[in-house]
């Protein structure tokens, strides 16, 4: 794929008013959110669930593509539809989750590298076959005491920047996921510090392996306060911090940033989004690629009848879909 049909695939992605929903959670993780809601872990019930999102009722009105997982991909509608190629027949571009999770750095306790680059050229050849147009690896940093080390934040840039020369060599658009975790007592200042040191070390990596930048997409943590830091501060100061974050780290080449949500609640994950946008113009299209705050609502509806509640779970997602589909082009306006 040339760099002009990378380019094109990666505008599509942040087309305006449109996200990236992120159904790409591990088996691990899947099985926390069913047990959570008391649904039985199985690989019907799971299939069961990516159809309930993927086919959603005019989702690709605020939709542009989905995250998948490596069991998702494979998989197909109760009518027989390869998941991926519905997608497509809909207007959506599938995507596909390739890192093979965080592991314990050596020597560097509390700290986090994302392995999955050995064999990571055949497995994006095979998923290009089965329909992937782009792919997501997510590198974790997370903030304490004494941490992140340096080492720790360019192990990860590094990887990301192999995986996204891996993906353009494939036709696939790279999309690279540093989350600044939010967990801890860390102030807002410190999260943008942190934010900031991982994003030029980022693009400095992209830069050294050849990355085209106008055929990749950043997925970036927004600049808010640790969970546990007690610090209160509003919608547009979260925006405004992480505006001048990213304004400061990210070349304007890049043809767009997702969101992830990160543990913020489904409001907060919008109105934060929405006020980004209402502060632009902005040198990108600043849109979401939210995975619980799109479903977590859906799900608990979901589990409550899995048979009569379908319909209605749906419809919960494709709200979701809206807020966010708004909120990327900062029209969104919260419920009285």
């Amino acid at each position: 794929m040339s760099i002009e049909q990378l380019a094109e695939t990666a505008q599509a992605m942040v087309a305006p008013g449109k996200g990236i929903i992120a159904i790409d959670e591990s088996g691990a993780t899947c099985a926390k959110r069913f047990a959570g809601v008391g649904i039985e872990n199985t690989e019907e019930n799971r299939r069961r669930y990516r159809e309930l999102l993927l086919t959603t009722p005019k989702l690709s009105d605020y939709i542009s593509g989905a995250i998948l997982f490596d069991e998702t991909i494979r998989q197909s509608t109760s009518d027989g539809v390869p998941f991926a190629k519905y997608m497509s027949e809909h207007g959506m571009i599938p995507g596909i989750k390739v890192d093979k999770g965080t592991h314990n750095l050596a020597g560097f306790p509390g700290e986090v590298v994302t392995e999955g680059l050995d064999g990571l050229r055949a497995r994006l050849e095979e998923y290009y076959k089965l329909g992937a147009r782009f792919a997501k690896w997510r590198a974790v940093i997370n903030i304490g005491e004494d941490i992140p080390s340096g080492t720790c934040i360019d192990a990860n840039t590094h990887a990301l920047a192999r995986y996204a020369a891996l993906c353009q060599e494939q036709g696939l658009v790279p999309m690279v996921e540093p989350e600044v975790i939010m967990d801890g007592s860390h102030d807002l200042d410190t999260c943008y510090e942190v934010t900031e040191v991982t994003l030029r070390s980022l693009f400095a990596s992209l830069y050294e392996h050849s990355v085209m930048l106008e055929g990749t997409i950043l997925k970036a943590s927004m600049v808010v306060p640790g969970t546990t830091s007690g610090e209160d501060v509003g919608y547009d100061e979260v925006a405004a911090a992480t505006l001048q974050c990213l304004k400061s780290t990210v070349p304007a080449t890049l043809p767009g940033i997702v969101f992830l949500s990160g543990g913020q609640s489904d409001e907060a994950a919008t109105a934060h989004l929405n006020a980004m946008n209402q502060m632009g113009p902005n040198p990108w299209p600043l849109s979401f690629s939210y995975g619980r705050a799109m479903q977590a609502a859906a799900l608990k509806l979901w589990s409550q009848d899995l048979v009569n509640n379908f319909a209605r779970a749906q419809q919960t997602v494709y709200e979701r879909a809206r807020d966010n589909g708004l909120a990327a082009l900062g029209q969104w306006k919260q419920a009285a």
